[in-house]
């Protein structure tokens, strides 16, 4: 699992620096593919969400909330799940600008 959140940061970096029409990589870890086709329940759920890095916190932002992970020198572990908030709001809680 961290080795995933690591990677779908790495996903979401390179994705912003793509063009707008197109952002998929050119090429995706296994670990990752598997992590974005079990989100989209294998295509069958449209899935829109965020992601932020900043300091020792990675941020993931669904529908439900945000998921925080921390690096513990190896990749991000969970650290906390907060319901009903916005990645601004989660980056503001743990000292981060969005």
């Amino acid at each position: 699992m961290r080795f995933a959140a690591a990677a779908l940061l790495l996903f979401a970096v390179a994705a912003s620096a793509a063009p707008p029409k197109a952002i998929a990589p050119p090429s995706v870890p296994h670990s990752v593919a598997m992590f974005l086709s079990t989100l989209s329940s294998d295509g069958k759920q449209k899935v829109t969400f965020k992601a932020a890095a900043s300091g020792t916190h990675f941020f993931f932002e669904e529908s439900a909330g945000v998921t925080v992970y921390v690096f513990d020198g190896d990749g991000y572990r969970k650290e906390t799940f907060l319901k009903s908030a916005t990645l601004a709001s989660a980056m503001k809680r743990y000292g981060s600008k969005p």
